[in-house]
C-alpha cells in the first residue's frame, strides 16, 4: 500500500552521545522539535542514540540497557512528542524479548501510535563493531510501514550495504528508505575512510529503486579499553534518482530537511519500467550463500 500524500518533508539528524543518557534523550527530543519547526513530518534519528555505541567492545553489563518494546521509556516519551508535533518517528532501541536481544526500530506514527517495529537483519562483527555479542539476527523480515505521511522502509546500519534489503522494502510499497546508522573509523585499518563508499551504496539503492534515501549517522569520538572510534557523521538525503540533495559534515550536530514530491516520484517509478521488467524466476541464485540454491 502506498500513501495518497502529494508531498512529504523529511529530516535527517546527527549528534554526539555521552554516558549521560538523560542528556542524550533530551538532545534527541530537541532535534526532533527543531526539525518539526522546520516543517519536517518524518524525522530520523541515528542508531542507538540513547547511549554511546556500546558495541565497540564486549561487556556483559551493557545487556542491562535493553528493554522490551512494551515498556521502553524513551519510546513512550517520544510517542507523546510524535502526537504533540504530528510527526513520524522511527526510534532505534536495544530490545529485549524473552531471552533474546535485538537491535531494533519502533515506528511511531503521527498520532503517537506504534505501527510496528523492525529488528536488524544483518549483524556485523569486526573490531570496534562487536554486534554479534549483543544482538541476534532479526526475525521480522524486511518491512514497509504505512504512516500518515508516507510508506517507509527501514534498514539499520549494516543493513544499508545489502541491495536485497532495499529492493524487498520497495517491493512492499516503501516510498522512502530510512537508515539509522553508527559508523566511523576502524580499529583494524585506521587509515580506511569508508564515508564515500557508505554514501554511494545507499545512493545506489535510491537510484536502482527510484526512491529517496534518508540516512542518519552519529558524530564524535567514543572510547573503550581497545581504543577510540571516531564517527564520521555525513548524514544525507537523496532524491529518487540517487542524487544527494542534502548532506551534513563529519563533525557538527546537524538537522537536514528536504521536501519530496511523492506523487511525481510514483509516476516516474511506474514509467521507468524497472519493476515491470524484473525477472524473479531468474533470481534463484540469491536464495543461497554460494549462489547455488540446489547445493
Amino acid at each position: 500500500m502506498v500513501s495518497k500524500q502529494q508531498t512529504v518533508t523529511v529530516a535527517a539528524t546527527q549528534m554526539s552521545c555521552s554516558w549521560d543518557i538523560k542528556a542524550n534523550i533530551d538532545r534527541a527530543e530537541s532535534l526532533i522539535r527543531q526539525a518539526a519547526q522546520e516543517g519536517a513530518q518524518v524525522i530520523l534519528l541515528q542508531e542507538l542514540f540513547e547511549t554511546p555505541y556500546f558495541c565497540i567492545d564486549e561487556q556483559d553489563k551493557y545487556f542491562a540497557l535493553a528493554h522490551n518494546l512494551d515498556d521502553q521509556p524513551t519510546i513512550q516519551r517520544l510517542q507523546k512528542v510524535a502526537k504533540e508535533l504530528e510527526v513520524v518517528l522511527p526510534i532505534s532501541f536495544f530490545e529485549s524479548a524473552g531471552q533474546a536481544f535485538f537491535n531494533s526500530v519502533a515506528v511511531i506514527d503521527a498520532d503517537g501510535s506504534i505501527v510496528g517495529h523492525y529488528r536488524k537483519s544483518h549483524i556485523p562483527q569486526s573490531p570496534a563493531y562487536e554486534e554479534k555479542f549483543y544482538f541476534s539476527p532479526g526475525d521480522t523480515g524486511f518491512r514497509a510501514f504505512n504512516t500518515r505521511y508516507a510508506t517507509v522502509g527501514i534498514g539499520i546500519c549494516w543493513d544499508q550495504w545489502f541491495p536485497e534489503a532495499a529492493r524487498a522494502m520497495v517491493l512492499q510499497g516503501a516510498e522512502l528508505l530510512l537508515y539509522p546508522t553508527a559508523i566511523g573509523s576502524e580499529f583494524a585499518t585506521p587509515a580506511l575512510n569508508s564515508k564515500d563508499h557508505w554514501q554511494r551504496v545507499m545512493q545506489g539503492h535510491s537510484a536502482a529503486n527510484v526512491v529517496p534515501v534518508i540516512a542518519s549517522n552519529r558524530i564524535g569520538k567514543e572510547s573503550c579499553d581497545a581504543g577510540d572510534l571516531t564517527f564520521y557523521g555525513s548524514s544525507f538525503i537523496t532524491d529518487h534518482l540517487g542524487s544527494m540533495i542534502e548532506s551534513a559534515d563529519r563533525s557538527n550536530e546537524s538537522i537536514l530537511t528536504a521536501t519530496l514530491d511523492l506523487k511525481e516520484i510514483r509516476e516516474y517509478r511506474s514509467s521507468w519500467g524497472i519493476f515491470r521488467d524484473r525477472r524473479p524466476d531468474l533470481y534463484g541464485s540469491l536464495l543461497s550463500l554460494d549462489g547455488n540454491p540446489g547445493s
